[in-house]
């Protein structure tokens, strides 16, 4: 029996919840696929996928065991770049995951150059706003944006960026422009979903006390995106990173407020598995990502609320 040969399978299958498509991924009959996940389960005599019809799903055998076969898999990898000195040769499929608005503003447009620096190298991206897993799904790293909760991966900080309450200069015309963050409470407030402060939006004054107003949302959406194109229509009033909102101000699209207070600043990240020896193919992709923020165009964007926060 090869054992690593159907743990391979296995996880493809689980990935893409089909035998057809692991199949053709792993370039073997979709026959061989099936016997190689039966010999598993046999050897395991555990059951670790429904088959039905129509879908394949994990049992709670499967979900468990896929976990801890995903990191044998990934440290096999590791070995095997180890011994035929991949580490300092980039190779192999490199899978990523981003939120949609960070990675197609500043990821995707950086690939061409690693990509022609590092030829090998193959590049999986993938734009998902909400926190993947990207130890159970199977990513290499993800870039992410905002405050680190504490967990067993590892992660390198590329940049930060501070989040900007504004509106469509023609909203400010007809509402008029909060003079503290309590006045955000007569306004429609376009939300993100996925944000860790539920309906309140941060800040803090001068003295440094904290300034947290729940906000009357007239949107709701899981994507920044989105929330932008609306407030450029004047829909309402939006808190976002600069990373998103620099170029509409710089165009006069939107107009920032509230330029006394500072809004959280959060950190970019590149956030990976922990291990003691790192992929060339990983390794690579954030020292390139790294360089590339070093000066990030947020920041050199002329935002009324720099000055002030710079004074503090």
């Amino acid at each position: 029996m090869d054992l690593i040969g159907c743990m391979r399978t296995f996880a493809r299958v689980a990935e893409h919840r089909s035998f057809t498509a692991a199949a053709e991924r792993l370039g073997v009959s979709r026959g061989m696929a099936t016997r190689y996940v039966a010999q598993l389960e046999d050897h395991l005599g555990a059951r670790l996928l429904n088959r039905t019809t129509r879908r394949v799903s994990l049992t709670e055998a499967g979900t468990a065991y896929l976990e801890r076969c995903t990191q044998i898999l990934a440290d096999l990898e590791e070995a095997e770049e180890l011994a035929s000195s991949q580490l300092a040769d980039p190779r192999g499929t490199l899978r990523v995951t981003c939120a949609l608005a960070f990675g197609v503003r500043y990821v995707a447009p950086q690939l061409g150059g690693y990509m022609q620096q590092h030829p090998r190298v193959v590049v999986d991206l993938s734009f998902n706003d909400r926190t993947v897993d990207i130890v159970e799904e199977g990513y290499d790293l993800a870039v992410r944006i905002g405050t680190l909760a504490s967990s067993s991966l590892s992660a390198r900080r590329l940049a930060s960026t501070r989040m900007i309450v504004c509106a469509a200069p023609a909203y400010w015309q007809e509402r008029g422009k909060p003079a503290a963050p309590e006045d955000l409470a007569r306004h429609d407030a376009l939300h993100y979903v996925y944000s860790s402060t539920s309906d309140e939006w941060r800040f803090v004054d001068a003295s440094g006390a904290a300034r947290n107003v729940r906000i009357r949302h007239r949107l709701r959406a899981n994507n920044g995106e989105a929330l932008l194109r609306a407030a450029s229509s004047g829909l309402g009033v939006v808190q976002l990173p600069a990373f998103m909102v620099h170029e509409s101000i710089a165009r006069g699209e939107l107009e920032p407020a509230l330029d006394d207070y500072c809004a959280p600043e959060l950190g970019v990240y590149a956030v990976y598995p922990a291990r003691r020896l790192l992929a060339a193919k990983v390794r690579t992709f954030i020292d390139f990502m790294a360089a590339s923020l070093r000066n990030p165009p947020w920041d050199h964007t002329t935002l009324p609320s720099a000055t002030t926060r710079e004074r503090r």
